[in-house]
């Protein structure tokens, strides 16, 4: 048996709503042949498997499919490494070193956006027309958005992901990172029923991005 850690990831300031995240901090001991069906019967927009926690070496999947980075699972990897192991600077996934900072109750990670899956962005024009949008009608990856208050950064989004078996996702952390990177501005995403999300480019095609996170439950399964 295996414990699973199950948390939300970009809450809101009363530490509701969020992406729900699962998380194995000993997934080493699951095969990896058995990873996908665990994450399918999940269900989850993510689920996470640690093989290395003292390299912080990770693995991510879909209800459908291995991903090689996200943004929720590794805000919120980093998030319950620092409360149920010890603090890591680095988490690991495939393509490469993802840094992590904490400050106050925000946890950050920094990553390339050209390691984000290849969402379609379509800026619509206010966030009325996003409160409007159903995923039923989404046939690609789209990542909507529009500016509640362009000035101050603030965005309204939603997410539909049929490729990956995610009708809407809660919070998108990858998406809010390359949009902040293509719109070269710091962006507070408000997505979903609740969540938000922190964005922030550094240059290079990189950005950082941060939330608050929340337990929710351990099982075993």
């Amino acid at each position: 048996m295996s414990t699973l850690h199950v948390i939300r990831v970009f809450t809101d300031a009363h530490g509701e709503h969020g992406n729900l995240l699962g998380v194995f901090l000993d997934g080493a001991e699951i095969s990896k042949a058995e990873r996908q069906a665990i994450a399918t019967e999940l269900a989850f927009s993510e689920t996470v498997y640690v093989d290395d926690p003292e390299r912080g070496v990770i693995q991510i999947f879909t209800p459908a499919a291995e991903i090689p980075f996200a943004g929720h699972p590794t805000v919120g990897t980093a998030w319950l490494m620092a409360r149920a192991l010890r603090p890591v600077e680095v988490l690991r996934p495939p393509p490469g070193e993802v840094t992590v900072r904490e400050a106050g109750n925000l946890m950050y990670v920094t990553a390339h956006a050209e390691w984000c899956p290849p969402f379609t962005y379509v800026e619509q024009a206010s966030a009325a027309e996003i409160e409007a949008l159903d995923p039923v009608d989404a046939t690609v990856d789209t990542y909507n958005w529009a500016w509640i208050d362009d000035n101050a950064g603030l965005v309204r989004a939603r997410g539909f992901y049929p490729s990956h078996s995610i009708g809407e996702d809660e919070a998108t952390g990858s998406a809010a990172l390359s949009l902040s990177v293509q719109l070269e501005r710091e962006l507070e995403i408000h997505q979903g029923e609740g969540s938000v999300i922190h964005a922030r480019p550094l240059g290079d095609g990189q950005a950082e991005i941060g939330g608050t996170v929340a337990m929710v439950e351990r099982r075993e399964h």
